[in-house]
């Protein structure tokens, strides 16, 4: 499997060599519910997500063609929750104890990140700029895996709140990258 931030050479048509830039719609593709819809640097659907019900504790991320990448599970926990995102490869049902690919927790080292562990326990964080939906995907050495912020225009007008521009580091497995992006919106309540 294609971790977050791999060494290898790149085998996944959701990595490139080269760094990527998405443009994120934090509002369902179908009837503008929540969710979000992904499109690339040329304007086209790569990814989207669902969520006809705000209160649900699942999710799932689709490619264009409607097939799941990956199911977002909120596990509740005390006060706090935690998030597993299950790498979809075939279908499995919530009685099944399946191991999560990854895991986001609410950070002990600052108040408002939040720690993602994927299957072989290496860590990254979220790390959140302001109160708006803003964030970065740094790795253990500090470096910025990738990065939302508010969209502008080629003049420098904000698109809106709810579009986003996503910046993906090269030979980082992007269709990851924006279920962690699908996570704290689930995390803020816009997905």
């Amino acid at each position: 499997m294609a971790r977050v931030f791999p060494q290898a050479a790149i085998s996944s048509p959701y990595m490139s060599t080269e760094r990527e830039t998405f443009t994120v719609w934090m509002k369902s593709l179908v009837y503008q519910t929540n969710g979000l819809t992904v499109y690339n640097s040329n304007g086209e659907i790569t990814y989207r997500v669902e969520n006809y019900d705000k209160c649900s504790n699942e999710v799932h991320i689709m490619d264009l063609h409607g097939n799941i990448l990956f199911t977002i599970r909120k596990k509740k926990l005390w006060l706090f929750g935690s998030w597993y995102v299950y790498r979809e490869c075939g279908s499995f049902t919530s009685t099944e104890e399946v191991k999560p690919f990854v895991r986001v927790k609410r950070s002990s080292i600052r108040d408002g990140d939040w720690e993602v562990r994927d299957e072989t326990n290496e860590v990254f964080w979220i790390l959140r700029f302001d109160p708006k939906f803003a964030f970065q995907i740094i790795d253990i050495h500090g470096d910025i895996i990738a990065q939302v912020k508010p969209k502008q225009s080629s003049n420098g007008i904000t698109l809106g709140e709810d579009v986003l521009t996503l910046e993906v580091k090269p030979r980082v497995d992007h269709s990851l990258v924006v279920a962690l992006v699908t996570v704290y919106g689930l995390i803020k309540g816009v997905v």
